[in-house]
C-alpha cells in the first residue's frame, strides 16, 4: 500500500503543476497580445522616421551629425544584448544569448575590433555573460518589467555618450525580433553610427525644410536612436510572452500525458494489491 499512496501523492503533485502551467501560459498569452499590439505599433513609426532622416540628410554632403558619422578603422565595439529578466520561456533568451556570444566571437576572431563592451539589458543577459566576460560589461540592467519608452531613452543617452566621446567606433544591437508567435529570430543591428533608410524608402515628393537640415538633425537623430532601441524592447518583450506561452502550453501537455501514465500504473497497482488480497483470503479459507 506504500507504493499506492506514493502514487497517489505523485498525481496530485503532477496537478498542482499542471494548475501552474496552464494559469501562467493564460497569463503570458494575455500580455502577449498587449505586446503584439505595441510592436505592429512601433514598427511603422520607427520606419517612417528612418524614411524622413534620409529626406532631410539626402541633400547634404557629409553627415550633420556625430551619430551619423563612421569611423575610419572600428576599433572598439559595444555590444548591447537584450533578454528577459525571467526564465520559463523555453529556448528564448537561450538562442539570443548564444547568437550574441557567437557573433563577438567572430568579430574577435577576426580582429577588426580591439576591445568589446557588453551593455546588458535583461537579468538573463548579465547572469549569462557575467560567467563569461565579466571584465567586458559596461553597463548590466535588469528589472525593466512593461517596457516605456522612458527606458529606451536612458539607454540611448549613454550608447550616444559614449559614442560621441570616441570610447567606442560601433554600437550592434543584438534581440529577439518578433516574427509570429511560434517564431522568434535572434538578429543583430547596427545601431551606430546611424544609418538612414535607402533612398527607395523614403517618400519621393520634395518638401523644404525649417530651419535648416542640420538643425533638424540635431533634433531627429537622437530621437530615431531612441526610436530604434524602443522598438528592440519592444519586439523582444513581445516574442518573450510568445515563447513563455508556448513553453507553458508545452508543459501542460506534459503533465496531462504523465498524469495519464501514474493513474494507469495506480490502477493497475491497486488491482495488483486487490487480487494479492483475495489470494490471500481464498488460501486462508482453504486451509481451514
Amino acid at each position: 500500500m506504500a507504493g499506492l499512496r506514493d502514487i497517489k501523492r505523485r498525481i496530485v503533485s503532477v496537478k498542482k503543476t499542471q494548475q501552474i502551467t496552464r494559469a501562467m501560459r493564460m497569463v503570458a498569452a494575455a500580455k502577449l497580445r498587449r505586446a503584439q499590439n505595441a510592436i505592429l505599433s512601433a514598427r511603422p513609426y520607427a520606419e517612417r522616421m528612418r524614411a524622413t532622416l534620409t529626406e532631410v540628410a539626402r541633400g547634404l554632403q557629409e553627415p550633420e551629425h556625430p551619430l551619423l558619422v563612421a569611423r575610419e578603422r572600428v576599433r572598439r565595439v559595444d555590444y548591447v544584448v537584450v533578454t528577459s529578466d525571467r526564465g520559463l520561456a523555453g529556448a528564448f533568451n537561450a538562442n539570443v544569448l548564444k547568437f550574441a556570444a557567437r557573433e563577438i566571437e567572430l568579430r574577435e576572431r577576426s580582429g577588426e575590433a580591439e576591445s568589446i563592451g557588453l551593455v546588458l539589458v535583461g537579468r538573463k543577459a548579465n547572469e549569462f555573460f557575467r560567467r563569461r566576460r565579466p571584465k567586458q560589461i559596461l553597463r548590466a540592467i535588469a528589472g525593466l518589467g512593461t517596457v516605456t519608452y522612458d527606458q529606451a531613452v536612458r539607454i540611448a543617452e549613454g550608447l550616444a555618450g559614449r559614442f560621441v566621446s570616441g570610447e567606442t567606433d560601433e554600437v550592434v544591437l543584438v534581440y529577439s525580433e518578433f516574427v509570429s508567435t511560434l517564431n522568434q529570430r535572434p538578429r543583430a543591428d547596427v545601431l551606430l553610427p546611424f544609418r538612414a533608410a535607402d533612398s527607395g524608402d523614403a517618400a519621393g515628393l520634395p518638401f523644404e525644410i525649417e530651419p535648416d537640415p542640420k538643425t533638424v538633425l540635431s533634433t531627429l537623430v537622437p530621437k530615431a536612436l531612441q526610436v530604434e532601441i524602443f522598438r528592440a524592447l519592444l519586439e523582444n518583450q513581445a516574442g518573450e510572452h510568445a515563447a513563455r506561452m508556448a513553453a507553458m502550453e508545452a508543459a501542460t501537455r506534459n503533465t496531462e500525458e504523465m498524469i495519464a501514465s501514474l493513474t494507469l500504473k495506480y490502477n493497475r497497482a491497486r488491482q495488483a494489491a486487490i487480487t494479492r488480497e483475495l489470494v490471500e483470503i481464498i488460501s486462508g479459507a482453504e486451509a481451514l
